[in-house]
């Protein structure tokens, strides 16, 4: 197998490698599209699993709508169109005849949900509705990138219809915190939730929050957005509900959403120029022995304790034994580094004379011997070290490239040379936003949820300011 270019050489080829030689994806003869293979969908599978219990838990349900959506449903909201637009893949045949209406490949399912909404919803009796669906999205882009960008992604959004605008506002809050839960406590990503600028927020909604992780190259990756879309939907669908005083009201909506887009958040947070890091939560794979062996006799004495260690281990985690006879045991070692299964337990004649197997962890790349009677616990033990030591590694990075500035030269300065976060005050005017946006290429990630509200000056115009801003360059 090819080495990993190293991330300092190019980092951008050392992300597609990892995909490459960890067997995830490949592109598509479609241009644009992609193939997640069997290693890279069982991550997805893992993400979507994690989350769907947890939309569950708070009281959501799965559906399902159409993949098309009328072009006039589209249109019915001006700035949702107007947002979407140039990215929008149109359906103008079908059964070899044009069609009497164009139809427009979901993008994002707000207009052909809010018409079937508008017929569900007539009395506050019917309220809330709690729906999500798990999904694929066509976005026709022109620069593409494996899992981050690509014009065919699947993902999950989640529709939600309230009575008032509290209720949406807790609705929007609590899904952006199970987002949290779901990057750092199993994805140990630490991430920073915040609220978005109006120029940089959902078309079409009153507010979006989203959460903003950190990569290894220290631009951002917004990892998960939540909004808050007011009535402006509801007023364009007409979905009204009786109140209990007998009088129509509009509707308050929610929408949100994760994509595929987090495997490669996961790729670009934690993986090293070996190969790809998995946090154990996250690994389709969490275990794999490999017999070390010369003669057939070693082999199955080997094997018998192999197979022992996969049944007691076997029940709480996922373990492969690789007793493939084609590859040396370099070879092997070489490729499960390169897809960051957590563990590598090694077993060979003279391990088995001591009673021992060799544990090595792939996120520090170290060694230990462990006794076979005590090996269940100390994997157990070990794993819960990797999947804590991933994420306080992780938000260690952040905080250290994380920078209070109050200098716009000091800010410009930072864009030209080792990048990262900047926490600046921000006066609040889209047009200060703009043009630090045109000088440096820095957007703003987000308003912190902690401590956004805080007086000073603005980095930019020199006016007083009342909240501060993530700014950082993104994907």
């Amino acid at each position: 197998m090819k080495g990993i270019t190293k991330r300092k050489d190019d980092y951008s080829k050392w992300y597609n490698d990892i995909i490459s030689q960890a067997d995830m994806a490949e592109h598509s003869p479609v241009k644009g599209c992609m193939v997640i293979k069997p290693y890279g969908y069982a991550i997805w599978e893992n993400i979507r699993n994690i989350l769907d219990k947890m939309f569950k838990e708070t009281g959501h349900e799965n559906l399902y709508f159409p993949l098309f959506i009328p072009e006039s449903f589209i249109r019915k909201e001006a700035d949702h169109v107007e947002g979407f637009a140039p990215h929008l893949a149109v359906v103008t045949h079908g059964g070899g005849k044009k069609l009497e209406e164009n139809l427009i490949v979901r993008p994002t399912s707000e207009a052909i949900i809010c018409s079937t909404y508008a017929k569900w919803v007539k009395s506050y009796r019917d309220l809330p509705l709690l729906y999500n669906q798990w999904a694929n999205v066509v976005r026709w882009e022109m620069r593409t990138r494996l899992f981050l960008r690509t014009t065919e992604f699947l993902w999950q959004e989640g529709h939600t219809v309230h009575g008032s605008c509290e209720e949406a506002e807790e609705e929007t809050l609590k899904m952006l915190e199970v987002y949290r839960s779901c990057a750092e406590d199993y994805m140990a990503i630490s991430v920073i939730k915040g609220l978005k600028s109006e120029s940089e927020k959902f078309a079409g909604a009153l507010r979006t929050y989203s959460i903003e992780a950190m990569m290894q190259d220290k631009k951002a990756l917004q990892s998960g957005t939540s909004h808050n879309l007011g009535q402006n939907f509801a007023k364009v669908f007409n979905i009204q509900y009786q109140n209990k005083q007998g009088h129509l009201e509009y509707a308050w909506q929610t929408s949100w959403g994760v994509s595929t887009r987090l495997i490669g958040a996961l790729i670009m947070s934690h993986s090293d120029d070996m190969g790809l890091v998995l946090p154990p939560k996250m690994a389709p794979i969490h275990i794999v022995i490999i017999p070390i062996y010369k003669t057939l006799e070693e082999l199955s004495d080997i094997m018998e304790v192999c197979r022992k260690i996969k049944e007691d281990i076997g029940i709480k985690y996922i373990v492969k034994i690789d007793d493939r006879d084609t590859e040396k045991p370099g070879a092997k070692f070489f490729e499960w580094e390169k897809k960051g299964v957590p563990i590598r337990v090694e077993v060979g004649p003279k391990d088995l004379k001591a009673k021992e197997a060799v544990l090595v962890r792939r996120d520090l790349n170290t060694k230990s011997r462990v006794s076979l009677e005590t090996l269940t616990v100390s994997i157990e033990e070990l794993l819960m070290d990797i999947q804590k030591t991933l994420l306080e590694k992780h938000r260690k990075f952040r905080e250290e490239n994380t920078f209070s500035i109050d200098n716009y030269g000091d800010f410009k300065n930072l864009y030209e040379g080792e990048e990262g976060f900047a926490l600046c005050s921000w006066c609040g005017n889209p047009e200060c936003e703009a043009k630090i946006q045109e000088e440096t290429k820095a957007t703003i990630r987000a308003l912190p949820m902690d401590g956004r509200e805080e007086a000073g000056v603005c980095i930019y115009c020199g006016k007083t300011s009342k909240v501060k801003a993530i700014f950082a360059k993104a994907y």
